[in-house]
């Protein structure tokens, strides 16, 4: 039998599941994966890509499924509210999941703060914790936590935290606009948010400084490697001896991080096409 223990943090435990958990019905045709870990889909925002996450779940079924934060965006729903019927399919999909068998924990980040008082408890059979430790199928044990307790501007100045998601809503909103043009033109999405974070010295200085702290706690802590989110920039590399895995996210990159039935990790990018499903593919992630 699978265990799972929370400690008096709200920190879960997770041990090894039996292979024979049974399947969803869904994603009939595919290999089943032993553990996804998604984050950051923001449901509540124009900016979730809701379609392709709802073709990514059918598609992919696994043992466990790893939400690791900003699932729900509170921060844009306080402000205006945003919720079309795509965005309660999801949640109903996630919830048929959970009924079928798949394990599901649930790691609320920043801008789903309001889930972190619910920590022990369990909702339609998904579960929430305040972090994870996952034991992966060859042995290696990632700490799974959503990564914004390690953001000195969440944590020191968060006045300035809403602003920048205000300013990245914007960004977004221009970007939408900016694609649709190039898809006119015949030309391949591209990402103006991420295009400015990697040309502007500070924010690249920001994105390591976070990799290197969250590396170091898991190392601190025990680990072989953790698993976070938060940043919206999809990574897998080795720092000091430790496995970073950051999952991306699904308003722009549509990536996740899979874990196959002999513990090997893989960081793929969902390609949806919304007019030809038979397209849809799963395929590694292209990222640096």
């Amino acid at each position: 039998m699978m265990r799972a223990d929370f400690a008096a943090n709200g920190s879960m435990l997770i041990g090894l599941p039996p292979d024979d958990d049974p399947d969803d019905g869904d994603g009939a045709g595919r290999s089943k994966a032993r553990a996804i870990f998604i984050s950051d889909l923001h449901l509540g925002t124009p900016g979730c890509q809701a379609s392709a996450l709802l073709d990514f779940i059918k598609a992919n079924p696994s043992d466990y499924l790893y939400l690791v934060g900003d699932i729900v965006d509170g921060w844009q729903l306080r402000r205006r509210w945003f919720w079309p019927e795509l965005h309660n399919d999801v949640v109903q999909k996630l919830l048929r999941r959970a009924r079928k068998g798949c394990r599901i924990i649930y790691i609320p980040g920043n801008h789903d703060e309001f889930a972190r008082r619910y920590f022990g408890h369990q909702f339609g059979g998904i579960e929430v914790a305040d972090d994870a430790v996952h034991v992966t199928a060859d042995g290696k044990s990632l700490w799974v936590t959503h990564g914004d307790s390690f953001d000195g501007v969440i944590q020191c100045a968060k006045w300035l935290a809403y602003l920048g998601d205000n300013l990245y809503e914007f960004t977004l909103r221009l970007n939408r606009h900016l694609n649709h043009l190039r898809s006119r033109l015949g030309l391949s999405y591209w990402s103006l948010s991420a295009y400015l974070k990697h040309k502007v010295k500070k924010a690249v200085m920001y994105v390591t400084d976070f990799e290197e702290a969250v590396a170091h706690e898991a190392r601190r802590r025990g680990h072989d490697g953790v698993v976070c989110g938060h940043i919206h920039r999809a990574e897998m590399r080795s720092i000091n001896g430790v496995l970073y895995c950051n999952d991306g996210d699904w308003v722009e990159s549509c990536t996740a991080l899979v874990e196959h039935r002999d513990g090997r990790l893989e960081l793929v990018h969902w390609i949806a096409e919304p007019q030809a499903k038979p397209g849809s593919a799963m395929v590694p992630a292209a990222v640096t």
